[in-house]
């Protein structure tokens, strides 16, 4: 029990690193990708988001109004929200989540 332990070989740092210096953020750049997705596609990057578990609380702009609600599903024509009222996908021009 009288033997030492080996030291152990660590390498100095003697010269500056610069690793992420430089970052850029910009919601801009964000619209414009959302600008080129179709509703089907917003659609499906919402339900297969991390944050949808049950329901996702979204704004929807239609052809006549802007609606905000809860959708917990959809089939073939149709948004279902949580009041179970149908929203017709061919009179969806945007949808987004609600912050």
């Amino acid at each position: 029990m009288g033997k030492e332990l080996p030291k152990v070989f660590a390498n100095r740092l003697d010269k500056q690193f610069n690793n992420n210096e430089k970052v850029f953020y910009s919601k801009d750049n964000i619209r414009k990708k959302d600008e080129n997705k179709n509703i089907y596609q917003k659609i499906n990057e919402i339900f297969s988001s991390e944050r949808y578990i049950y329901k996702a609380d979204v704004e929807i702009k239609t052809k006549k109004e802007i609606i905000r609600t809860k959708i917990i599903g959809q089939n073939k024509t149709h948004l279902i929200t949580l009041d179970n009222e149908l929203i017709p996908i061919t009179d969806i021009e945007d949808i987004n989540y609600i912050n």
